[in-house]
């Protein structure tokens, strides 16, 4: 019966020689040991049996049920049909290199003295001789609080902040011509009619298409007769009383 420091483990080992994974309790990292080549299996003895027996067992539970059941090492309990058909000396040199393999990993782990785990040095609080789960590290404690507090400050911080003044409305434009939502572009989507905006020619603000009056000064959207100056012929605006190119009166 194989004894190891830690339960939680694999066998990695085949006829061709011996290597094995011990993992930690907490983070579940892997060390493996140095791999061992088989005696027996150099001199070729006793192995091509064990070829067929696995390759027989592998053929029946099908490949991934096979895998399944590997994995099933890691709870300490090596399955005992893994290595049947194996030799007495394979066995032997299995049991010796698991000793070995023990005692070249359990260098890398710490045993808890509070929950018993054994973890490895990323997983063990020095100070403490307890595990990070029983003893955290303070600066570590600390570092993750701050984190977690400037991570709050700026969650809280956006919900407050204002990043949009905008009105919310929904404008539909329709047509003049077709009657339609013309959509948004210079031209309506359905009849091609323009829908840019007419503009006054007293104040020179924007109206919609098809008004007669300017929705912000009054005056009639049609533009005001052009007039002469009866003495030079240059054009002078309406209302105008006197000509601005030669004086004369109008």
């Amino acid at each position: 019966m194989l004894q190891s420091f830690t339960r939680n483990y694999e066998d990695n080992s085949t006829e061709a020689g011996y290597q094995f994974t011990f993992y930690c309790d907490l983070c579940q990292d892997g060390y493996k040991s140095s791999f061992v080549e088989s005696e027996t299996y150099k001199r070729g003895k006793g192995l091509r049996s064990l070829s067929r027996g696995v390759g027989a067992l592998g053929s029946l539970l099908g490949g991934r049920l096979g895998h399944i059941g590997y994995s099933l090492e890691r709870g300490g309990d090596v399955l005992s049909e893994r290595f049947e058909g194996m030799s007495p000396e394979w066995h032997k040199e299995h049991e010796k290199a698991f000793e070995r393999a023990n005692n070249q990993v359990r260098k890398l782990f710490h045993r808890c003295h509070g929950c018993r785990k054994w973890v490895c040095d990323s997983c063990f609080n020095e100070d403490e001789g307890l595990c990070t789960e029983c003893a955290p590290r303070q600066e570590i404690s600390v570092a993750k609080a701050r984190a977690d507090a400037m991570q709050r400050n700026i969650e809280e911080a956006a919900e407050s902040a204002t990043v949009w003044k905008g009105k919310l409305e929904s404008k539909t434009t329709v047509c003049r011509n077709c009657g339609k939502p013309a959509g948004s572009g210079k031209f309506c989507n359905n009849c091609g009619s323009s829908m840019a905006l007419a503009v006054c020619p007293q104040c020179k603000a924007e109206n919609a298409q098809g008004v007669r009056f300017c929705n912000y000064c009054g005056s009639s959207m049609k533009a005001a007769p052009k007039s002469n100056c009866p003495a030079c012929g240059e054009d002078v605006p309406p209302g105008t009383k006197f000509c601005g190119n030669c004086g004369s009166r109008l």
